[in-house]
């Protein structure tokens, strides 16, 4: 049977997030904004809850939630503040690799590791020379006896100055494509490892995000998470995971506006009448509902076939561009709305357009999600 409601289970999981970010995240949110600064303390107080890491099986010490359980978590989250969001949630993206492809060993140590203390770690893919482009990755592996050693670059990583340890994609020969490319599991201790300066960024600038420089890094063999050929399918599998979260993180950040929108305008009187009385406003916020809801229900849609094994990816791609897309046009109509003051940091507004951009640029952007649903559609 078709149905839209959440267990119960599910609504208190709803509930202990929205209270946790109307208590921690939203206050704080325009300071660590200004500062560039990520609250460790509100990741620690998260970690308490079971709000970090909420897949992670529980045999290895993980509350064993589902992908649509996650969205629920990141979208009242993302309402807070989707950089303070990415921040706290991106252990998802760099534990998914490991619970699809890592040995026993891998998962009993690393996801032990997420699990029992708060601590961080990084998913690398995006070099300089190309991000959208995970098949052209150039960072260099080689085999020496039963290790291998490491030499490149990664950027734009997440969490990369506070990670415990990274999942990074690497590849024997960029000739090769998809075909030269492995996946290992580097600690951050590991020789010749060193992390770069914190990016200065236009949104999101609670998010820590900073480069990886390997030179000469040498992984163990038990540390080789994808052999050569098999990295870039488990990078793939891993983004179709995660690209519901990005769903959910613009649904959050629309609400958000919505929510900002309808309040200031029954407040904002102009000619005579608040401007919630005036039809090209009315239409705005009507727009702003719509898109709202409509990646809601994408977002939910996505998240739920992952959990109940419908291997239908291309829904992922839905949820993940038009998610991205109408959240951007939903913070500039935030900001219209606003006026003068949707211009200035006095309002909330205008912190939330600038974090929107970025939905539609990373974890694939957007045009590069319809080009994977469009060949979908060719096939």
């Amino acid at each position: 049977m078709l149905g839209f409601s959440l267990t119960e289970e599910q609504q208190a999981l709803v509930e202990m997030a929205k209270r946790f970010t109307k208590e921690r995240v939203t206050p704080i949110a325009a300071e660590c904004d200004r500062d560039a600064r990520f609250p460790k303390d509100v990741f620690e107080a998260g970690h308490e809850l079971g709000l970090i890491n909420p897949t992670v099986p529980s045999e290895y010490g993980g509350a064993g939630l589902g992908e649509l359980d996650n969205a629920l978590i990141a979208e009242q989250l993302a309402y807070g503040c989707t950089g303070i969001q990415t921040s706290m949630l991106a252990n998802t993206l760099a534990l998914t690799p490991i619970k699809l492809a890592g040995s026993e060993a891998q998962k009993t140590k690393y996801l032990g590791m997420l699990t029992a203390e708060p601590v961080f770690a990084s998913y690398c893919t995006t070099e300089p020379t190309g991000g959208s482009d995970v098949a052209g990755l150039r960072m260099r592996f080689e085999k020496h006896g039963d290790d291998f050693v490491l030499n490149g670059e990664k950027c734009w990583i997440t969490n990369a100055s506070f990670a415990s340890f990274y999942v990074v994609f690497a590849t024997s020969d960029p000739e090769l494509r998809h075909r030269g490319i492995a996946a290992f599991i580097v600690d951050r201790e590991t020789e010749g490892l060193r992390v770069g300066k914190h990016e200065d960024k236009l949104g999101q600038r609670a998010s820590d995000t900073a480069a990886v420089h390997f030179e000469n890094v040498k992984v163990p063999k038990a540390n080789l998470l994808a052999p050569e050929g098999q990295g870039f399918k488990l990078a793939m599998e891993t983004f179709n995971q995660t690209r519901p979260d990005i769903g959910a993180m613009a649904t959050g950040l629309m609400q958000r506006c919505l929510d900002e929108s309808v309040a200031y305008a029954k407040e904002r009187v102009t000619f005579g009448q608040p401007i919630i009385e005036h039809q090209m406003v009315q239409a705005m916020l009507a727009d702003m509902a719509i898109s709202t809801e409509a990646t809601r229900l994408l977002t939910l849609k996505g998240a739920w076939n992952l959990d109940n094994g419908v291997r239908d990816p291309i829904v992922s791609s839905y949820a993940k561009a038009f998610g991205a897309d109408r959240a951007m046009q939903t913070a500039l109509d935030a900001v219209q709305v606003f006026g003068g003051n949707g211009y200035v940091k006095d309002y909330p507004v205008e912190k939330l357009m600038r974090d929107a951009k970025v939905l539609q640029i990373y974890e694939g952007t957007s045009q590069i999600q319809r080009l994977v649903i469009a060949r979908s559609l060719a096939r």
